[in-house]
């Protein structure tokens, strides 16, 4: 998993990256050799950014459910679980301030 993970990462990092300066680039670059109307161009770049971003987006949400899963079988606490306990905690604290007051009265 470790390989997927670190190949999962690198290719968003490089869409990240490749996304606008890159494509713009090589889209000028099929201008100038004439495969590539002007007037297409700017749509043409507007359609890999946007295609890229969406790779991106599904990345993320690929290495957001991955790392979910990881945390839930090594059964890390959840934020609301520390949360609840930290609730129970400082009623317990109180309680214990209450009855310590009661003993000495």
């Amino acid at each position: 998993m470790s390989d997927l993970f670190k190949k999962a990462i690198s290719l968003g990092l490089g869409l990240t990256v490749v996304s606008k300066e890159k494509v713009e680039k090589i889209v000028d670059d099929l201008v100038k050799r004439g495969e590539l109307a002007p007037a297409e161009s700017k749509a043409l770049v507007n359609r890999l950014v946007e295609r890229g971003e969406e790779e991106q987006s599904q990345i993320k949400s690929y290495i957001y459910e991955q790392v979910q899963r990881v945390l839930s079988d090594l059964d890390v606490p959840k934020e609301s679980d520390v949360a609840s306990l930290e609730q129970r905690i400082a009623a317990l604290e109180k309680k214990v301030v209450e009855l310590e007051g009661s003993r000495q009265e």
